[in-house]
């Protein structure tokens, strides 16, 4: 199955719209086990457990598990959302976005070391630094478009007086995605709930690419608003589909042993939230 095949069916089986991101920062972690860098896997296995039936995907961030030296443990963990939850596509969000021999390395170790199904990358360096990984076909590679921090408008807000229509870089970022760059269907965009306008307006210019939308949760994202601004639905089928990421609200819901089940609560609630946006 292609990624957009296994992303599709996970949101059916599961009715859900919602991603739990893996960042697991060990001084954050339940008393019990605060503080501990190989309780890595650990947690991040419990919370998969906790949560599988309630995702759409998961989206482990490589930067938490290597600042710890836990690559072996991400492949540890990648393993084991295969074995239990082997209908949930998985996202490695590693925003990768350097070209030629070095982007092939990347595409490497996201797809083959990791056996990630889709990876997050910056467009910056433009086509060739998403071109390696499109060799990979059935993968998916989603693009920075509108991220939601304020140092976005730095360089995202910004007009392109050389490029007709003169569009804002997210703009233009965006068309690309949903026209000449999609060669094989592969692409998705990064665009944050912080920013629903943006949402909506990236929706407009890239109607059926998958939206990756962080935010929701600890960083103050409308769950509702995000809803409106990125789905779009025809007759029953989803044809513009989203992804709609929580990590911190999820992964820290509390400090105890029952962590896990405080996890899998706000997840349903935050699934139940989205489901029921869709009006």
């Amino acid at each position: 199955m292609t990624f957009l095949d296994m992303l599709s069916a996970a949101e059916r089986q599961n009715a859900s719209m919602l991603c739990v991101g893996l960042d697991p920062e060990p001084t954050k972690f339940p008393d019990r086990i605060k503080g501990d860098s190989n309780k890595i896997y650990d947690f991040c296995a419990a919370i998969v457990d906790a949560t599988a039936d309630l995702v759409n995907s998961f989206k482990p961030q490589i930067a938490y598990f290597a600042a710890h030296r836990a690559e072996g443990q991400l492949e540890r963990l990648m393993e084991h959302m295969r074995r239990v939850a082997p209908h949930v596509p998985i996202i490695l969000d590693a925003k990768r976005g350097d070209i030629g021999s070095t982007a092939e390395q990347y595409a490497i170790e996201a797809f083959e070391r990791y056996g990630a199904d889709a990876v997050t990358l910056s467009p910056f360096m433009g086509w060739d630094s998403v071109a390696p990984y499109l060799k990979y076909h059935g993968k998916g590679a989603f693009l920075l478009c509108r991220t939601s921090n304020p140092g976005g408008d730095d360089l995202q807000n910004q007009r392109l007086a050389s490029v007709e229509g003169q569009p804002l870089m997210y703009e233009h970022i965006a068309k690309l995605a949903q026209g000449p760059w999609n060669l094989n269907g592969q692409l998705g965009l990064v665009v944050g709930a912080t920013y629903p306008k943006e949402i909506e307006r990236v929706r407009e210019l890239a109607p059926t690419v998958p939206l990756l939308i962080p935010g929701v949760g600890a960083q103050g994202g409308d769950a509702v608003a995000t809803v409106k601004a990125g789905l779009r639905v025809a007759d029953g089928v989803t044809t513009g589909p989203i992804i709609v990421n929580s990590s911190r609200a999820i992964l820290y819901a509390s400090k105890g042993d029952d962590f896990a089940d405080a996890a899998r609560r706000v997840a349903l609630q935050t699934r139940e939230t989205l489901q029921a946006a869709k009006g």
